[in-house]
């Protein structure tokens, strides 16, 4: 039912396939965000045009609205939505710390009220399973709480315990549910926290594998505001400590860079808003001149594709002086093709990880990338 398999190496890189009942996962790869039950200004069928296999929801969203059991009643996420592929929920717990307008937290719970309209609610570890299951995703995520970046050592050593505890009380209940027969075909990821701690961050990885040999780990409480030495150094640690034929999935990350930096330190699984959220405010990603902002003067006359080496439809059909166009004048259209070409950017930077992991080439390929990315003078930064 759910299967990872490593097909090659290079260093800490690692070229696989991630198995699910919804089908199959070529990683690394990127998973887009449909946070509502939508990649914001696409349809489904566009995301998987992109090259997208597995896509991100978000539990404490769709809790709010339409609601979970709304969802289920009309057929599940995947029809709800209308995607046949892999999909992973994530426990919502990371809005709850970082949206919700306030939140109190227990050692059984966290009590919150909405962001929309101040209603009173509460997540406990059996909830966001519950609401999971309900969804009907292949990947649910265990209830964590993410400590902000520059918590103390005291402090997130404390938080790493009720984490293990919400993390043995989801497991429960997801097993109970289990056997019960009541749910759909599913697997629950843990969420590793420890901060920028690498003793936080070791004892975390030790104590959940004690727990379980779980289908995979996700990786949470990075890209926080911590600096990226100290999320290179982490993913450094728990390459060494976590299960080789286990996927990881590095939550919230999802910068070009980030993803080649990531990958070399042997992460499978991405997912990050930046591809959409970039779009709306007329920012798109390219191999030769990294990140540019469309609203400059300088693209007025600019008859380019946003990049020569993108296939996507908005470099195929447009070019540069268009979409500054588009997005000086506010047009939606802007926001769907710069959103169409970022996520095209990710997954083929993803399908080219992949291809050249197989080669054996990746290191040399990446240092090339990133420099041209960068700038000149810029370098892939010391892995294992």
């Amino acid at each position: 039912m759910f299967d990872f398999k490593i097909h090659s190496t290079e260093g800490a890189a690692r070229r696989g396939k991630f198995s699910t009942p919804h089908g199959e996962v070529q990683t690394p790869a990127f998973m887009p965000v449909g946070t509502l039950g939508t990649v914001k200004g696409l349809i489904m069928d566009e995301v998987s045009a992109l090259g997208a296999e597995m896509v991100l929801a978000n539990t404490y969203h769709l809790y709010l609205r339409p609601g979970h059991e709304l969802v289920h009643d009309l057929g599940g996420l995947h029809e709800f939505m209308r995607w046949d592929g892999p999909i992973l929920t994530d426990s919502g717990g990371y809005q709850v710390f970082s949206l919700a307008k306030i939140r109190d937290l227990y050692e059984d719970r966290v009590e919150f009220q909405s962001h929309i309209d101040g209603s009173k609610h509460e997540f406990t570890p059996e909830s966001v399973v519950d609401i999971q299951r309900t969804l009907g995703a292949d990947v649910i995520m265990a209830l964590d709480e993410c400590p902000p970046a520059g918590a103390d050592h005291s402090y997130v050593s404390v938080s790493n315990i009720r984490t293990i505890k919400w993390l043995e009380r989801c497991r429960a209940r997801f097993q109970e549910l289990e056997e019960r027969g009541e749910s759909p075909q599913q697997t629950l990821f843990p969420v590793l926290q420890g901060n920028i701690y690498d003793d936080l961050r070791r004892e975390h990885a030790r104590q959940f594998m004690e727990i379980e040999d779980w289908t995979g780990y996700g990786i949470g409480g990075l890209s926080v505001g911590e600096s990226k030495d100290d999320m290179w150094r982490v993913l450094e640690l728990l390459h060494d400590e976590l299960p080789m034929n286990r996927p990881r999935y590095l939550m919230g990350v999802g910068y070009p860079d980030d993803l080649l930096e990531a990958v070399a330190r042997g992460c499978d699984l991405f997912d990050c808003v930046a591809p959409t959220r970039n779009a709306r405010h007329g920012a798109a990603w390219t191999s030769q001149e990294g990140q540019v902002n469309l609203k400059m003067a300088r693209f007025r006359e600019d008859t380019r594709p946003l990049d020569t080496e993108c296939d996507c439809y908005t470099c195929s059909c447009y070019d540069r002086a268009y979409l500054r166009h588009l997005v000086v004048a506010s047009e939606w259209l802007a926001v769907r093709l710069l959103s169409i070409h970022n996520l095209r950017f990710l997954t083929a930077l993803s399908e080219e990880s992949r291809r050249r992991i197989d080669e054996g080439t990746f290191r040399s390929w990446s240092q090339e990338w990133l420099e041209r990315y960068r700038g000149s003078g810029a370098q892939l930064t010391d892995h294992i």
